[in-house]
């Protein structure tokens, strides 16, 4: 019975994760008919998926691309301050407006024409001290950067030993079941034939239960680990650029609304 009670509390919990993968698909809320193929076993993979596995597959994760992009931000504004440090020439010319606060006071256009040249080396001390600021920045952006890849690549590694260690113990469990179930084959002859009492058989079955339990809690955190790997290497080995950016329906629905159509053309495949 008590094995029993907990049958709707997993039934919940599936519907929850059907419900959030639906969520992630941008599905209404239900069951995946994906999901009914194999709903009767655990899925298995080898230890060859995690062979050949590119590092340059971690700069795919959001927040390596963030990270990075950030270090870029603050190595192009090093750039822009050293850039004030030297003299300014144009060789157009300029146009401008002109007005103060007071109450009345009229516009005034200016304008210039040819060459032009502006220094502000009265302010040199201060601009040198920008860029060291910037620099400074830019070294702290580098840290973090540097702190999410090596976050990211425990992650990776996490997982993938997880993954194998789990999947090591697969054929170890597996002989211990066997050796389980013929001994509570064995039992039940013993006690058919008036060797043993029933206790005898009764401890063979949790015996072989406990081991079941072991081996297929073994399987759900190999799957896990292999899960975890995919979400560690920014989405797993399939390629993303492959798949339409936009779905039929959403093209159809922003072609009517708005005037995508050619735009939207591009990404037809």
């Amino acid at each position: 019975m008590g094995t029993l009670a907990t049958i709707p509390q997993q039934e919940d919990s599936l519907r929850q994760t059907q419900n959030a993968l639906s969520v992630l698909l941008a599905r209404p809320p239900g069951p995946l008919p994906e999901m009914t193929a194999g709903k009767d076993s655990i899925p298995k993979a080898e230890l060859d998926i995690i062979v050949d596995m590119p590092a340059d597959m971690l700069r795919r994760r959001p927040d390596v691309r963030a990270a990075e992009m950030q270090l870029a931000s603050q190595s192009a504004q090093i750039g822009v301050s050293e850039a004030e440090l030297y003299p300014h020439i144009s060789l157009l010319g300029w146009l401008g407006l002109s007005t103060t606060s007071l109450a009345g006071s009229t516009t005034a256009m200016s304008w210039g024409i040819g060459p032009s040249f502006v220094w502000n080396v009265f302010n040199y001390g201060r601009l040198t001290n920008e860029v060291l600021v910037k620099d400074a920045h830019f070294q702290e952006s580098f840290e973090q950067y540097k702190e999410v890849v090596l976050r990211a690549a425990r992650e990776v590694d996490d997982a993938a030993v997880g993954f194998a260690k789990s999947r090591v113990q697969i054929p170890l469990l597996s002989e211990s079941v066997q050796a389980a179930r013929r001994s509570l084959d064995i039992a039940t002859i013993q006690y058919q034939d008036g060797l043993v009492s029933f206790q005898r058989v009764l401890d063979s079955q949790q015996t072989l239960f406990s081991q079941q339990e072991r081996m297929v809690n073994n399987l759900g955190s190999m799957t896990q680990n292999l899960i975890a790997l995919y979400k560690a290497m920014g989405g797993g080995w399939q390629q993303g650029r492959s798949r339409p950016l936009l779905d039929d329906a959403t093209r159809e629905t922003m072609g009517e609304r708005s005037d995508w159509k050619t735009m939207l053309s591009k990404f037809s495949s």
